[in-house]
């Protein structure tokens, strides 16, 4: 691997924030499967040490809807003493019973936002999400009930999650959209789509899972061609695979999910991972 460089910063999107290239994703800390909470913000302190400045949560991100707004609590406690960092996070789903179930209605967006708001302990949220469109409900009037939310002052940007480019184009009929958080990665291109119009207009793309998600993100380096190029650079299958989103677009920012210190170091450090023509060329291959 090259000599460790800084992280490098990228702008998210038509705002006039730059955050760390690489982000973070906090789900992990809070749903199955969870660490305690002193390693959860040792993980997070972590990645603020390598340079991440970009944490994405939400308020779904619990184990059922006792403790809706978990990973948003554990967060804010986590960066009170880091002003720094920029929190996303997410409303649009609900917990029952720790389902995953959709609610776009404007009425739960405007609670989902104010319970956010006291989680999170800020007076406005700096990106706020539609994490998922709700079949039920209008796609636009769940924008607009965001777009309202921000005229109010409760949030200053606006993204949108899991949308298709037509979604995204209705979205923008509504209201200014700074970033996408949609799946990505070496084996799901399912959204490449969505990148194009992303790059055609200027928005971010925050890709989720970009380690093809939780459970398996330890599991990449079991492809031939992924082990040998990590090989080859001195470098872990996870740090190649995200190395092959930064340098897919300069409008990605992945935020890779971690409940270790150790992982989100090693996701951090992908940053240094220059590939070749040749790798990337492989690397792409790998969809198809």
């Amino acid at each position: 691997m090259e000599k460790k460089v800084a992280m490098p910063l990228r702008k998210l999107g038509s705002s006039e924030l730059f955050v760390g290239a690489i982000g973070m994703g906090g789900m992990p800390l809070s749903v199955n499967g969870r660490p305690s909470e002193s390693q959860s913000i040792e993980a997070i302190h972590a990645a603020i040490e390598q340079g991440i400045t970009f944490i994405d949560t939400a308020d779904a991100y619990c184990l059922n809807d006792s403790e809706n707004g978990h990973n948003e609590r554990l967060i804010a406690k986590a960066l009170k003493q880091h002003p720094e960092v920029v929190v996303a996070t997410k409303g649009g789903h609900i917990r029952p019973n720790g389902a995953w179930v959709t609610d776009g209605r404007p009425d739960h967006l405007r609670q989902a936002c104010e319970d956010s708001l006291k989680a999170l302990g800020v007076e406005a949220i700096t990106l706020y999400q539609f994490h998922r469109p709700d079949p039920s409900v209008p796609f636009a009037e769940s924008v607009g009930a965001v777009a309202d939310l921000q005229r109010e002052g409760k949030i200053v940007h606006i993204g949108i999650s899991n949308v298709s480019v037509t979604q995204l184009e209705a979205a923008l009929l509504v209201t200014k959209v700074v970033s996408v958080q949609n799946r990505m990665n070496l084996f799901d291109r399912s959204s490449l789509d969505v990148l194009k119009r992303c790059e055609e207009l200027g928005i971010a793309f925050l890709p989720y899972s970009p380690l093809t998600g939780m459970g398996s993100a330890g599991n990449i380096g079991d492809n031939e061609t992924l082990s040998r190029i990590a090989t080859a650079h001195g470098a872990s299958a996870q740090q190649i695979a995200l190395a092959w989103l930064l340098q897919l677009s300069n409008i990605i920012i992945p935020i890779p999910g971690s409940s270790r210190k150790a992982n989100i170091i090693n996701c951090a450090e992908a940053i240094n991972v220059k590939l070749t023509s040749e790798d990337m060329a492989l690397l792409h291959a790998l969809a198809k």
